[in-house]
């Protein structure tokens, strides 16, 4: 906190600092005897009719009473890590192979966005928005494949849907063109006649990150349905983690892979979404049978980036270390294609997931969320 000359608690934040990273103690029993203080540190998103809002690295967005601030100061913005941990000392004693990426927020969502590339997108500005929309039909059954040369957006029967809010959101890196109202209005307006709710997907905890968007996003009423982390490490530390025999690589997603896959009813839009990415990469452990495999995975290997996702393991054959088996030969495959850097996204809760890639050198990079329209539940399902 920020002590003055004379030994005090100063606060050193005024309104002019939206916008800013800062770092607040406040009072939360002012005025009383051995009061409690609690500390926050955020980018400040607003500063009106005497309260604040601080957007925290995880996206969530605190209220404070300007009245029960004790001290508080303008703070450095965060910096991309040298290394998967922070340190120093690992980024220039660690041989170069298994340095921990450097690397910017945009260069990331970039990267990330174009490994589950839209079926159809369009720009407002420098927001692009995406949609990959499939058929769910009314009696429930299988999704209807689309016709050779048919627009799968295109009218339908039954509800319409969109394959992973990752390719049926906006992507808002930098400015729309628009005062935000209209531009959100504009985007309510896009995904509507798809049949689909508008998502924006934002970041937050990163330099260069849009915490004054969430804090904008939040303000109108639209609702933060996803959060997640997108972690980074070095690829050549997966590489060494196993050996990767029987692991069988394929440039497609067969309907063994599909079968092992999370998600169901699999149809044309969501292979293509899959398929998508500069050079794309399925792995699977065949089972016992040769039917459904024992565990699979996905890779998109783009520039010196390789993109890990669709890690799974049959339940009765987990905790075998089938997990790093596939992403090693995974690894292996983009080392060879000239990647050394790799990303993947976890969520919050998936403490099992975390724990494995922590093991394995990731570590958190920034949060991404994200946020669907107000009135919007009805209008899609995911």
């Amino acid at each position: 906190m920020e002590i003055s000359a004379a030994g005090r608690l100063e606060v050193r934040v005024t309104a002019a600092d939206v916008g800013k990273r800062v770092s607040v103690r406040r009072s939360s029993e002012p005025g009383t005897p051995g009061e409690k203080f609690t500390d926050t540190v955020g980018v400040l998103t607003s500063w009106d009719d005497g309260v604040l809002l601080i957007t925290r690295r995880n996206g969530e967005t605190v209220r404070i009473a300007e009245s029960s601030l004790v001290a508080g100061k303008v703070v450095p913005a965060l910096r991309p890590a040298a290394t998967p941990q922070g340190g120093a000392s690992r980024a220039t004693t660690a041989p170069a192979r298994r340095r921990g990426p450097a690397a910017s927020y945009e260069e990331l969502a970039r990267v990330s966005s174009r490994a589950w590339r839209p079926v159809e997108s369009a720009r407002l500005g420098e927001w692009e928005l995406r949609a990959a929309v499939r058929e769910v039909p009314r009696d429930g059954g299988p999704p209807r494949r689309s016709a050779p040369g048919e627009r799968p957006w295109g009218p339908v029967a039954g509800r319409r849907a969109g394959f992973t809010r990752r390719a049926n959101s906006v992507l808002p890196l930098g400015d729309p063109g628009l005062p935000l109202d209209a531009a959100l209005e504009a985007v309510r307006r896009w995904y509507g006649e798809r049949g689909l709710p508008a998502y924006v997907q934002t970041a937050t905890g990163a330099e260069g990150t849009q915490e004054q968007l969430c804090a904008e996003l939040e303000r109108r009423g639209w609702v933060r349905e996803v959060t997640a982390g997108l972690w980074v490490g070095a690829l050549a530390a997966v590489a060494d983690r196993a050996e990767g025999a029987g692991v069988v690589l394929s440039r497609r997603a067969d309907e063994a892979w599909l079968a092992r896959y999370q998600r169901k009813g699999v149809g044309e839009v969501a292979l293509r979404v899959l398929g998508s990415g500069p050079s794309v990469w399925f792995a699977a452990v065949p089972g016992e049978d040769g039917g459904v495999p024992d565990a699979i995975g996905r890779c998109v290997v783009d520039g010196r980036w390789a993109g890990f996702a669709a890690v799974e393991v049959a339940p009765e054959r987990r905790r075998r270390g089938l997990a790093t088996t596939v992403m090693a030969a995974l690894a292996r495959q983009a080392l060879a294609e000239g990647a050394s850097a790799a990303w993947l996204q976890v969520e919050a809760d998936n403490e099992g997931a975390r724990t494995l890639y922590a093991g394995m050198g990731f570590a958190a990079h920034h949060a991404y969320h994200h946020y669907r329209e107000p009135d919007a539940s009805g209008a899609g399902r995911w």
